[in-house]
């Protein structure tokens, strides 16, 4: 199962994630497909302009459960401590 969570995605790639997944509230978009189609629809999020920031959250056989991707996001990055990944928030100043 994965999820996508978009935030300022022009139309064009909102309506390509539906063709694959459910968008279950503006930006939020959940399904199962193969890890071949969920890293296509990632580089396609990634491909828009950095305007746009989105997290891939996905099952993973980890200690979690699932593994994270960020895109677009300065102020916050997934980073793994000891196998575990944790989000850590960038201060702006």
């Amino acid at each position: 199962m994965i999820v996508i969570v978009t935030e300022k995605a022009p139309p064009r790639l909102r309506g390509e994630l539906t063709r694959w997944l459910l968008e279950t509230k503006t930006g939020v978009f959940v399904g199962k497909v193969s890890a071949m189609v969920r890293e296509k629809l990632w580089e396609k999020v990634c491909e828009e302009e950095p305007a746009v920031s989105a997290v891939l959250i996905y099952s993973a056989s980890n200690e979690q459960g699932f593994s994270m991707k960020m895109h677009g996001e300065p102020q916050r990055q997934v980073v793994e401590l000891e196998g575990i990944q944790l989000i850590k928030y960038m201060d702006e100043g």
